[in-house]
Parts: structure tokens; C-alpha cells; sequence
């Protein structure tokens, strides 16, 4: 008997070791393109960022809204809807869904396979929304662009679904990564906010494709992080109550974000016309005064960390760029969040310190203590990902001395949205016991797996009326089932034990004939037969255990190939099968 080699180096090897469990060497390869692939794809769009920028804005910065006329800044919003809405107007309305929600969409309901038009609608949407001066980040683009390239490359290569899921997270961590230099929150976002789990097998290829992401990013950029401030320190614990009540009031604005962003069923009844002019005017009327609201916003960030701003400032930041993000989402514009509500969060914490600061001048933290704070209090309660906001809040200070009042800021902030405003994370909808389907224990354990490593290989097919030859025959290589297929079209229908079968042989003698054909007609044999359905090789169990239910079946033939009336069937897959995986595996 044959047996396969020890080390199989070839692309259906890899592809057999991917759909177990246990594949993490083959995971981790995949990381590393991943991260390759991502890390190249988010400088690319930073360069495009760049390049859009030399035509008319000043010393070529995305972001200096500030050195233009008002006026100029003031219509950009305009002429960037009008750009954004005609490409939108040409895409059915699945093609404009983009950003983190779209990949968590198609994590969830479609095993991490992208469409391509989406991908282009996010380049264009992404671009146009932060040159043309809208309330909106580069991280949604980074994640999703990352997300949907990683896990084209699976496509590409027909590697299992279960790794599809493992690319997807590895593109959205090296996204992150690329774009904020943060390898540490790139992970904890992707496992936290994206997969919404935490395995070892996740994690490795996680983490090298966050750290490839962010050398690739490094190589061109260079290592500086965009908002060091080591130097601050809390210096005295009674600033904790005052940072709990800081926290409380950027919880409640957290949850106003939430709440605004979906009013979109609302907002449908306006047509999409007048929602694009309306997010013109709005973000162009705030501009017209105060340009800080405009585009990512980092550089106001900046400024807000590194020393006192105006009140009236930080007003239209911690407000302003708040609400023009949320009604921008409203309105069906699918803008980035992520950097805006840093953005918001930072402002809305430097207020809380200078009030702090007047009440309590003596022992009062400096308002940039609260505005690194405030940034990680906004990002955890919009997306109730505490991990992945601490993580950012010690990766973009570099100050591990604010983890300490950084926990106790989030949780307070994430409470109180949940709680008090009654929001969910951003990106999640919650489904019936609460739980997304991506938490759901049984579905995260068969998501993990794919149809080859748990299905029957021993089978053979057959139609559905044999001579006794014949039937000796189909039982000489010991198969665990006979395929029975119909006899116009040869599809299978029935699966039939084997020992059912060899059983039948053995009872009955060479004159015991069923038919007047002489043939055994193996829908007459007792035993057990099953019902099937076909389901493609690269499905996890999570998707055989829903064509079960769907199709009502009892089990399933996995189809091989992709050309029409070549497909082979490789194995049969049985609901006794995947119980017995999740009740004894031990992930």
C-alpha cells in the first residue's frame, strides 16, 4: 500500500495541510506574503495620498487644509461627494459597501472571499474622501484593502477557507500595522475587532504579518511614530477620579457617534443626492472657519499633544469632527472612522484636562495626559475593543507609564457606552442571544477547519442497480460507503454503508437475486443510507454543518475540480462527523 511522503512540498500538500487544524508552519508562510502584500499596498495608497496632494495643496501635505483659502476649503467637501457619489451611483448597492464592516460582512457570511469591485470603490472612495477634505481616515482603506488582497491571494492559489479567515486577519493587522506604525494593536485589532477570537493558530501568522506590514512601511517611511510623547507621566493618583468623569463624558459622546452613524435607515428616505449635498455642506460650512476638522486630522492631533490649543479648537474637533464623521456614515458615504474618532477622542480628553487643570490647578495632569487618554477612551467605547485601544494608546505615545489610567479610562468609556447608550462595537451587530455570529463557539471551532481534515476518503460510486460481480467487486478495496448515483445524471443522491453491503453478501448465496434483471438494486438492501448534498473541498465545517441544515441532509459528497463535468468526488463528510470533531477537538 502507498503511503504519502513525510514532506509534501507541493501546492495540493500545502493545501491538505492548510484545511486542518493544526497548519500553523503553512499559516505562518501565508502571514508573511500577507504582510508583504499589505505593507506594499498601504504605501502605495499613502503615496497616492502624496501625489493627489501636489496639485493643490500646500507643501504637497494631505492635510494642510489650514493653508488653503477658505473658500477652496470650503467647496472641496462639495466636489468630493460629487466624485464619490457618481462612482457609488454606478455600483449596485452590494458593490459600495467598503471598509472594516464590509470585511467583517464578508468574514462572517462569505468565509473571507471579496469582490472586486469593492476593492476599486475603496481605492477611489479612500482617496477622494481624505484629498477632498471629508472627516475621514486611511485606516477603513488599509484594513480593507489589506483584507481583500491577502485573501485574493488564497483565492488565487484555491487554498481551504479556513485559511481564507486566517489571511483576512493577517491583511487587516498588517494594515493597521502600515499605517500607524503599531504592529502590537495591528494584532489585537485584528483578533479582537475582526476574527473576535483568540487562538494560538491565529495568532502566529497575525503577528508576522503585522510585523512584515510594518517593516515594509518602515523601510519607506522611516520608524518615527506619529505621536511619541514618552515624557508625560500622571504624576499623581487623585487625577483617577477626575479621569473616570473625563471617561464617563467620552463614553456618553461615544455612544451620540454610535447612535448618529446608524441613523442610515432614516437618512434613506432623503434621495442619495441630497444626503451627498447635505455631508458637503456641513463639512464645508465647519471648514470654512475651522479647517481642523477636515481630513484625518493628525496633524491637529499633533498640535493637541504637543502643547495648549484654543478651546473654541478643540471644541469643533471633539464635536465638530464627531458628528460630520457620523452623519457622513449616515448618509451612505462609507468613510474611515478610526482616525477621527482618535481625533475626536484626543480633543475631547485635552478639554476634560483643562478643566481639570482650572479645578484642580495644584495636582492636575497637563491636558495631554487626558488627550492620550481621550484617545484611547473613544477608540475602545465606539468599538468596544479595550485591548486594541490600550494597545494603540501605548504604541503611538510610547509611554507605558499611561497603561495604568489608560485601562481604567477605557473600561469606564466602554461601559458607559454599552451600558448607558446601549451601543455595541461599531462594526457588530448583535443577532439573537446577543452574539454575533462570528462569537458564536460552535461556529468559531468549525470555522478553524476545513471539509478534507474530518471527511471520509473510503468510498466508492456506483449506480444504482449491480450485478453480484459487480457489487464483490466495489466492496475489494474496503470503502467505508458506497455513493449510489442516479441514473440519468449520475449525480449522487444516496450514501450507503459498506458494511451494509458486505453483510448483505454474506447472508445471501449466489441464487438469492433481487431484480428479474439479475441485478442488485441497492436502494433494496437494508441499512443505513443517507441522503447528500455536493459541497466544494475548500468549505470549512462551519459552511458543510449549514448546507446540512439548509439542504436538509445527512450528509454531504465533497466535490473536487473546477471545470463543469470534470469534478471528481474526493469524500463524504457526515453531521456525525462534524459533532464528533467539535465535541472531542481540542482547540
Amino acid at each position: 500500500m502507498s503511503r504519502r511522503p513525510l514532506l509534501d512540498f507541493t501546492l495540493d500538500g500545502f493545501r491538505r495541510r492548510l484545511a486542518s487544524v493544526d497548519a500553523l508552519p503553512q499559516l505562518c508562510v501565508l502571514g508573511i506574503f500577507s504582510g508583504l502584500i499589505t505593507g506594499g499596498l498601504m504605501v502605495g495608497f499613502r503615496l497616492l495620498l502624496e501625489v493627489g496632494a501636489m496639485a493643490f495643496m500646500p507643501d504637497a501635505d494631505p492635510e494642510a487644509f489650514e493653508g488653503l483659502p477658505p473658500a477652496i476649503r470650503a467647496l472641496l467637501p462639495l466636489l468630493a461627494v460629487t466624485l464619490i457619489g457618481l462612482w457609488l451611483w454606478r455600483q449596485p448597492p452590494a458593490g459600495r459597501q467598503i471598509g472594516v464592516a464590509h470585511v467583517i460582512e464578508r468574514l462572517t457570511y462569505h468565509q473571507g472571499r471579496f469582490p472586486m469591485r469593492n476593492w476599486f470603490t475603496q481605492w477611489w472612495v479612500g482617496l477622494v474622501s481624505v484629498l477632498g477634505g471629508l472627516s475621514a481616515g486611511r485606516e477603513g482603506p488599509a484594513i480593507h484593502l489589506g483584507a481583500a488582497a491577502s485573501s485574493g491571494l488564497g483565492q488565487r492559489l484555491r487554498l481551504p477557507h479556513n485559511s481564507l479567515r486566517v489571511l483576512v486577519a493577517c491583511g487587516t493587522a498588517a494594515g493597521i500595522s502600515a499605517s500607524f506604525n503599531t504592529p502590537i494593536a495591528g494584532v489585537i485589532f485584528a483578533m479582537e475587532v475582526v476574527m473576535m477570537e483568540y487562538t494560538i493558530t491565529g495568532f502566529m501568522p497575525v503577528i508576522l504579518a503585522s510585523t512584515i506590514g510594518a517593516l515594509v512601511a518602515r523601510v519607506v517611511y522611516g520608524g518615527e511614530r506619529p505621536f511619541q510623547m514618552s515624557g508625560v507621566e500622571l504624576e499623581s493618583l487623585f487625577n483617577l477620579p477626575w479621569i473616570v468623569l473625563s471617561a464617563l463624558l467620552i463614553g456618553l459622546m461615544a455612544g451620540l457617534f454610535v447612535r448618529v452613524a446608524r441613523t442610515g435607515n432614516v437618512m434613506k428616505r432623503l434621495p442619495f443626492s441630497v444626503r451627498l449635498a447635505m455631508v458637503g455642506l456641513l463639512v464645508g460650512g465647519v471648514a470654512w472657519w475651522y479647517p481642523q476638522v477636515q481630513g484625518m486630522g493628525y496633524d491637529s492631533l499633533g498640535a493637541i499633544l504637543n502643547g495648549t490649543q484654543p478651546i473654541d479648537m478643540l471644541l469643533a474637533l471633539a464635536i465638530g469632527k464627531l458628528l460630520l464623521t457620523a452623519i457622513a456614515v449616515a448618509c451612505g458615504i462609507p468613510v474611515s472612522i478610526i482616525g477621527p474618532i482618535l481625533v475626536a477622542g484626543g480633543a475631547a480628553g485635552a478639554l476634560c484636562g483643562m478643566f481639570g487643570g482650572w479645578l484642580l490647578p495644584e495636582i492636575a495632569a497637563g491636558p495631554e495626559v487626558y488627550a492620550m487618554l481621550g484617545m484611547a477612551a473613544m477608540m475602545g467605547a465606539v468599538l468596544q475593543a479595550p485591548l486594541a485601544a490600550l494597545m494603540a494608546l501605548l504604541e503611538l505615545t510610547h509611554n507605558p507609564g499611561l497603561i495604568l489610567p489608560g485601562m481604567l479610562a477605557v473600561v469606564v468609556a466602554g461601559l458607559t457606552s454599552r451600558q448607558l447608550c446601549g451601543c455595541d462595537g461599531f462594526f457588530i451587530s448583535v443577532t439573537r442571544h446577543g452574539l454575533h455570529p462570528l462569537q458564536q463557539p460552535l461556529m468559531q471551532a468549525l470555522s478553524r477547519v476545513s471539509v478534507p481534515a474530518v471527511m471520509e476518503r473510503a468510498l466508492v460510486r456506483t449506480p444504482r442497480r449491480v450485478t453480484r460481480g459487480e457489487a464483490s467487486a466495489l466492496l475489494d478495496g474496503k470503502p467505508e460507503w458506497v455513493i449510489i448515483e442516479r441514473s440519468r445524471d449520475d449525480k449522487p443522491t444516496l450514501a450507503l454503508k459498506a458494511a451494509a453491503l458486505a453483510r448483505w453478501m454474506l447472508e445471501h448465496d449466489e441464487d438469492d437475486k433481487i431484480g428479474k434483471d439479475g441485478r442488485l438494486d441497492l436502494l433494496e438492501i437494508p441499512g443505513q443510507r443517507l441522503d447528500l448534498a455536493p459541497i466544494h473541498l475548500q468549505a470549512t465545517l462551519s459552511e458543510a454543518f449549514d448546507r446540512l441544515n439548509t439542504k436538509h441532509v445527512d450528509a454531504l459528497y465533497v466535490e473536487h475540480g473546477h471545470r463543469p463535468g470534470k469534478k471528481r468526488i474526493s469524500g463524504i463528510i457526515t453531521r456525525d462527523a462534524i459533532e464528533r470533531y467539535y465535541r472531542f477537538s481540542d482547540t
